[in-house]
């Protein structure tokens, strides 16, 4: 069960990021096919690459198996740009979203 969904969770997180399997996994210092394997069911990551992978995407390991957040990195990007503005940027843009969710 898990194993299926940290598959897909990578290749759907991947994909967010706009990265090949390929670049990522040179990027994390694995083979050419690693990530590719992990999607395909065919490893499983260690822990440590676990983390550096969670690193590779700007998340926490909490953000990686958070289902109800479907892309965590441009969550994550957006609260940043958050913390950069004014009391009342903020409230404005809280009152954008709730009209956008009506």
């Amino acid at each position: 069960m898990y194993e299926e969904y940290f598959s897909k969770r990578i290749s759907q997180l991947r994909t967010a990021k706009g990265a090949s399997a390929r670049d990522m996994s040179l990027s994390l210092g694995q083979s050419e096919s690693y990530i590719n394997k992990i999607e395909n069911g065919k490893a499983f990551p260690s822990m440590q690459v676990f983390f550096y992978i969670c690193e590779y995407f700007g998340i926490t390991p909490k953000d990686f198996f958070d289902e109800e957040t479907s892309n965590p990195i441009l969550m994550n990007a957006l609260f940043k740009d958050l913390n950069a503005l004014d009391e009342i940027q903020i409230k404005n843009i809280h009152a954008i979203v709730k009209g956008l969710k009506k």
